[in-house]
């Protein structure tokens, strides 16, 4: 039962990045259409529909959305909406590859900041990896080199909100359903997203010049029905991923499952060439297999030392 659990679980957490992969590769052919806005609300209005409908009767029933932490949930879905504007932005310009793998020094923000916010102890070694993890993401942004693209900024901070909200999750405790703390995070974004499009949805503050503004301000339109599929799938994907990484934490060890996270990395780069033909140069390879080994080597570090924390493990990005 062990044996079988945990292949289980490593086929659960590798479909669930396929799934957050695909949808990021599918969010990155929209962008040059439609409003991000747009797009993340008929995302969450398709994921919050799959939440109350599926996952929430398999969790125990809708009773558990009465929660007595609403504000913290309440924030904990902000954290995912600023997450999401920075990460999905960034797309505009940047090759998907390089924006999840600067995305993945998320894992160690969160070693950093579990010590700085909630009196975590972390071993010499993860600092070291932590350190690693920085030059990675250094080499990646190239600053100083001409090259320097500020986009790369975005996921950067995507990764900051993400590990912020990480360790509200763990201040919350294990109390809550994971599918509760889905159903405020879609909510979150559903409202936020239809708030941006009520204030910016006309399209008056879009800018063409500027990439990434336009991306932000553009106007909305009605989808083709081709688009309007790939947005429906888009939420599918967000929904079966966050499913199939809950269920991998469920029933496996988090030991075992967390470093096949960083299965996004290959799937990123080969969305990355096989439908925008962007090719990681030398350096770009170099920051990736920096930011890996040291996420990963915080995952086995802080597993051998047989902590019990599952901050330390890579993050689920579209919960």
């Amino acid at each position: 039962m062990e044996i079988n659990s945990k292949y289980l679980g490593i086929l659960c957490i590798t479909l669930a990045q396929v799934f957050f992969t695909t949808q990021d590769m599918a969010i990155k052919f929209l962008s040059g259409n439609y409003a991000l806005h747009q797009i993340i609300l008929i995302r969450a209005s398709v994921a919050i529909l799959f939440t109350l409908l599926v996952f929430i009767p398999i969790d125990g029933g809708y009773k558990y959305l009465l929660s007595k932490q609403l504000g913290l949930h309440l924030l904990r879905g902000f954290g995912i909406v600023v997450a999401n504007l920075c990460f999905f932005t960034s797309l505009v310009t940047l090759p998907l590859a390089e924006a999840v793998a600067i995305f993945f020094i998320g894992p160690l923000l969160i070693t950093s900041l579990s010590v700085l916010l909630i009196g975590e102890k972390v071993g010499m070694q993860s600092w070291v990896a932590v350190f690693l993890g920085l030059i990675g993401v250094l080499i990646m942004l190239r600053p100083g080199f001409g090259v320097f693209n500020p986009a790369s900024m975005l996921p950067l901070g995507a990764a900051l909100a993400y590990s912020l909200v990480q360790i509200m999750t763990r201040k919350m405790g294990e109390a809550e359903k994971a599918s509760t703390m889905a159903f405020y995070i879609q909510l979150n974004l559903v409202f936020f997203s239809s708030l941006m499009g009520l204030i910016f949805g006309d399209g008056n503050l879009a800018d063409p010049s500027q990439p990434i503004i336009f991306y932000l301000f553009r106007a909305w339109i009605v989808p083709t029905w081709q688009d309007l599929m790939i947005m429906f799938g888009i939420g599918m994907f967000s929904g079966l991923g966050a499913y199939f990484i809950s269920q991998a934490y469920r029933i496996s060890k988090a030991g075992i499952i967390a470093p096949f996270e960083y299965v996004a990395l290959p799937l990123s780069i080969f969305w990355s060439i096989t439908i925008f033909g962007d090719w990681p140069d030398i350096v770009s390879w170099l920051g990736i297999v920096l930011i890996a080994g040291a996420g990963l080597y915080v995952v086995y570090s802080e597993t051998v030392q047989g902590r019990k924390n599952d901050l330390y493990r890579p993050i689920p990005r579209n919960r």
